[in-house]
């Protein structure tokens, strides 16, 4: 800044923003457009003042929760009929997007919450299931969704253990002992995201009959584990990167007792819905496709003079900035134009082409959001590493995407360059 500018008076009010996806333009229904401008008010005018202090000291983003259930957004997957606001795969990830362009942690740990529902809920119903397994199903998200619909409940989703189960190549090493009294969990949860907030943890446990049974991923069983009961421990710091305000801490589950009642999904049912229906392992990128259009945005407004916090300087008649905007643009519609096709095609049991595709997507939200941020920083110079503004924040969240499983970017990498070399059942094998 020069002497000149420090005279200058500061910038302290902004529009409201405009939808990451404009609903004339996109086709959205009215139900999409709803939520996701619900999601963008409340980012906007609460969770971005908020935003910055979660980042500083790595704590949980409580307070935005209290706001999520006041405005029912916390059902926003809980089907309609069991009193939540209905949403498909596709409404809420453009929904998620807009929070995500304000807080990136709350917009990532949300996920691991809606996930519940989602998964139980839209995913769950174009699966087949005869008639006494869904009644057993229904019984048993009526009793988990009532707890969020009006206890404010929160569910977390431990996900990762240090090895290949996270990534679909080997049966989770968390395992679930089926006794008279119910199941018997052991094991550790690494990345635990909302560890010590979460009032309940959906953990993906392999279920087995006896001690010594052979563990297999068809035995994948998916239960709530409630946070107080006996043998559920969170050790370990959280001083991470970025995506601070998550606070994933390590999980331990020491023989705890769990009654059946507490499963999410019946027996078979949740490696029956990983198998067919992938999509549901981008609903990390929402948060994502945020934080890239919040770095664009960030940029805008600060070339143009008008980001609150600085002085009301233009820089936007240098042909560099120009240049770099045009370049971020450029990467933002891409961005935007893949990941929209892709979610637009989730449904069960999609087809090569559609596969491959969402493959593409995970990897180009995970890297562009990165990418697109580390141009915001240096087109903006400086000034945009000063913890005074969010633009630094947005550029370490960033750069988490492209690790996080199942889908992390090498292995994207990966299944692209195999799906499209091999069909189903090639080997190179003589």
């Amino acid at each position: 800044m020069t002497l000149a500018e420090a005279h200058l008076p500061i910038a302290d009010t902004v529009a409201d923003d405009a939808p990451i996806f404009d609903p004339a333009s996109w086709n959205l229904t009215d139900q999409q457009a709803d939520l996701s401008a619900r999601a963008r008010s409340l980012g906007q005018t609460v969770f971005a003042d908020r935003a910055a202090r979660y980042d500083r000291d790595a704590t949980f983003p409580t307070e935005n929760y209290r706001d999520l259930h006041t405005s029912g957004m916390l059902g926003i997957c809980i089907p309609k009929e069991n009193g939540g606001l209905g949403a498909d795969l596709k409404t809420y990830m453009l929904a998620a997007s807009e929070i995500g362009r304000y807080c990136g942690a709350t917009a990532l740990t949300f996920n691991m919450h809606v996930s519940s529902c989602l998964w139980t809920g839209f995913l769950a119903d174009g699966l087949k299931m005869d008639a006494a397994t869904q009644a057993e199903h229904e019984a048993m998200r009526q009793r988990h969704y009532a707890r969020i619909l009006d206890q404010g409940a929160i569910y977390a989703q431990p996900f990762s253990e240090g090895g290949a189960a996270a990534a679909g190549a080997k049966a989770f090493g968390t395992t679930a002992l089926r006794t008279d009294e119910g199941w018997r969990i052991n094991g550790k949860k690494i990345f635990a995201s909302l560890s010590g907030h979460a009032d309940y943890y959906g953990a993906l446990c392999t279920e087995l009959d006896h001690p010594d049974a052979e563990p297999s991923r068809r035995n994948t069983m998916y239960i709530a584990v409630p946070a107080d009961t006996k043998g559920v421990s969170v050790v370990g710091d959280w001083d991470p990167l970025g995506m601070r305000g998550t606070v994933s801490r390590t999980l331990l589950f020491d023989n705890v007792l769990v009654p059946y009642e507490e499963q999410l999904m019946p027996r078979g049912i949740y490696f029956s819905a990983a198998k067919r229906w992938p999509h549901m392992f981008m609903t990390l990128t929402p948060s994502y496709m945020g934080i890239a259009q919040a770095a664009y945005d960030f940029t805008v407004r600060y070339l143009r003079g008008e980001m609150p916090g600085t002085p009301p300087v233009k820089r936007r008649m240098y042909p560099t900035k120009q240049l770099a905007v045009a370049q971020m643009r450029l990467m933002l519609e891409q961005t935007k134009s893949l990941w929209f096709q892709s979610i637009s095609e989730a449904r069960p049991d999609p087809d090569k082409e559609q596969l491959l595709r969402a493959w593409c997507a995970q990897y180009t939200v995970m890297e562009n959001a990165n990418e697109i941020a580390q141009l915001a920083i240096r087109t903006c110079g400086g000034q945009s590493m000063l913890k005074s503004l969010h633009l630094e924040r947005l550029y370490r969240d960033s750069r988490c995407g492209s690790l996080m499983l199942p889908w992390t970017a090498e292995l994207c990498m990966d299944m692209i360059g195999k799906g499209t070399l091999y069909e189903a059942g090639e080997s190179d094998d003589a």
